[in-house]
């Protein structure tokens, strides 16, 4: 009986236990007891009676036997309960005296030494604050202490040195993009060196988005093996790519000169708009100028002026809307400008412009075609992902005997940002009415296609890692060198731009045939951008030196797997299809609709 050991905790769980057990076949007992107690004959003769009765008085006897276990059951688990706060209360007496008597006889030993070396004879050192160092251990026996994890931009404390005999306190985590904190040392006669701390992660604006190095790893002194260097940080993820806001607008071009003829079969003929002013790369091209209105009151013909090209600029210009054309005789709307491509990242194109109207009430009436849409800009690219944190190095060590400490990994590669989606493409511009003895409305003007999806950005290239710590002295292996950070994985290329609208064709009305005009076709949408690249290795550790008697040359690290390659974007949708313009009259026909855009391809993988 002198090595049975009781634990409180257990007894007070099996007395737990026991009173559910006890529940439970009490629960299962009242529940029988009321149809086996009396059973009722199955007939009126003397046998039947005679059975029922055996039955009856074998349920009564069951349940008094029952009730005895019972109260047995009940017994017996008070007495366990009562043994269990025995232990505990012994327990609780005892162990006050034992560890008061602990911390007096320490305090006693270690209060010289602290009193004149700042440092207690045994013990542990006490771990450091944020980006604090920590304490030493006892001179004759403790560890060190850890240091402390660093604040983002501060370097992680470095951990504490052992005494005599103890192991060297780890180094602290580096906050961001700050380098991790160096091992402790080991103690002067035995002890490992403490391990290095982690490199703090790439953060925009902390040392310029750089992550920083592992600590390296404490070194043994006498006998012990060197600490592990720490690994390096993460490196910085490139931004996703945002498409800037552009703001302004600049001037319209100037407007087309009228023309009108009053009499005689001298022809009105109508100057072009001027095209829109540039609105550079921060503003949106202007809009084309009108084309001039002409009208001719004899019998020559009358020729609206065209509308002018939209200006360049980071969204396309607008055309201008084309003249209308009056006349007795024969009759020309003005085409309407076309729109022009968006030079800014994401901008859209420019819308084409309306075409110009044409009344010829006793002739040929043609409405002017609407301009082309211009096309979307291309999205902004994804930001390339920063390299990662090289690792740290792994300790020495002992002088005597012990094995270098590994290097610590390279820090993985940052990924890359996605790139932005394509601008849109501008609508096409309207086909102008007709209306006269014969009329043509205007087609429908085509839609821009969908700018290009941006590029995503490439990853970053893996950390280099640490070199292994020389073997001890005399006897001892070298620690493996670090293996090398893997390479970020490239962004995603942004999504195509959607085609712009084609234009509505024009209405056409006459007299004798009237003809709509044809819708325009809905612009391509915009091919998606291309995936980033993956970022490569970086390169591995050397591994470090054997001792001079004994030991084998640390196997260096290996290389990493390069990042991934970004997918391509997805394709732009293409652009909705123009309707035709109505007709009119008796052998009138109504424009044919345009053809919807088609969809953009997929970009091409990193």
């Amino acid at each position: 009986m002198s090595f049975v050991i009781a634990t409180p905790e257990a007894l007070a769980a099996a007395t737990t236990e026991l009173r559910s057990i006890g529940a439970a076949l009490g629960a299962a007992n009242l529940a029988a007891a009321g149809p086996t107690a009396a059973v009722l004959a199955a007939g009126a003769d003397e046998v039947s009676a005679a059975v029922a009765a055996l039955f009856g008085g074998h349920a009564q006897a069951y349940q008094t036997v029952s009730a005895q276990a019972a109260a047995f059951h009940a017994q017996f688990v008070r007495a366990l309960s009562a043994a269990a706060g025995s232990y505990a209360s012994a327990e609780a007496a005892n162990a006050s005296p034992l560890q008061t008597l602990e911390q007096n006889v320490l305090g006693v030993v270690n209060a010289p030494t602290q009193a004149l070396l700042g440092r207690p004879l045994i013990g542990n050192g006490a771990d450091g604050g944020p980006g604090q160092a920590g304490g030493p251990g006892g001179l004759l026996y403790g560890n060190g202490g850890n240091g402390g994890n660093g604040l983002p931009g501060q370097v992680g404390g470095n951990g504490g040195s052992a005494g005599l005999i103890g192991n060297g306190g780890s180094g602290g985590m580096g906050g961001a993009g700050a380098a991790g904190g160096n091992g402790g040392a080991g103690g002067w006669l035995y002890g490992n060196g403490g391990p290095g701390g982690m490199g703090g992660v790439g953060l925009a604006g902390i040392n310029g988005g750089a992550p920083g190095p592992g600590g390296n790893g404490g070194n043994a002194i006498l006998f012990g093996d060197g600490g592990a260097g720490g690994p390096g940080g993460t490196g910085l993820a490139g931004a996703n790519a945002v498409n800037p806001t552009f703001g302004g607008i600049a001037a319209t071009g100037s407007p087309g000169i009228n023309d009108t003829v009053a009499a005689g079969a001298n022809n009105a003929i109508a100057t072009s708009g001027g095209d829109g002013a540039d609105g550079g790369l921060s503003a949106t091209g202007g809009s084309g100028g009108r084309g001039g209105e002409a009208i001719a009151l004899g019998t020559g013909t009358a020729r609206g002026g065209n509308g002018g090209t939209g200006g360049a600029g980071a969204n396309g210009g607008a055309g201008g809307f084309g003249g209308n054309a009056s006349a007795n005789s024969n009759s020309f709307g003005g085409a309407g400008g076309n729109g022009t491509v968006a030079e800014g990242a994401g901008g859209a194109g420019g819308a084409g412009g309306d075409g110009g109207l044409a009344s010829a009430p006793s002739a040929v009436a043609t409405g002017g075609p609407g301009g082309h849409g211009g096309g979307g800009g291309l999205g902004a690219s994804g930001g390339n992902g920063g390299a990662g944190g090289t690792g740290g190095d792994g300790g020495r060590g002992g002088l005597l005997v012990g094995t270098g400490g590994a290097g610590g990994a390279g820090g993985t590669g940052g990924a890359g940002g996605a790139g932005a989606a394509g601008g849109i493409g501008g609508s096409g511009g309207g086909g102008g009415n007709a209306a006269g003895a014969s009329a043509s409305a205007g087609a429908g003007g085509g839609g821009g296609a969908g700018g290009m999806g941006g590029a995503g950005g490439n990853g970053g290239t893996g950390g280099n890692g640490g070199d292994g710590g020389a073997g001890g002295l005399l006897v001892g292996n070298g620690g493996a060198g670090g293996i090398a950070g893997l390479g970020g994985a490239g962004g995603v290329g942004g999504v195509g731009g959607v085609g712009g609208a084609g234009g509505t064709g024009g209405i056409g009305s006459g007299v004798g045939q009237g003809v709509g005009g044809n819708g325009g076709n809905g612009g391509t949408g915009g091919i998606g951008g291309t995936g980033g690249n993956g970022g490569g290795s970086g390169i591995g550790g050397a591994g470090g030196s054997a001792g001079l008697l004994i030991g084998q040359v640390g196997v260096n690290g290996t290389a990493g797997q390069g990042g991934l390659g970004g997918g391509g974007g997805q394709g732009g949708a293409g652009g909705a299809a123009g309707a035709g313009g109505f007709g009119s009259t008796k052998t009138g026909n109504p424009g044919a609709a345009g053809l919807t855009g088609g969809t953009g391809t997929s970009g091409q993988n990193g």
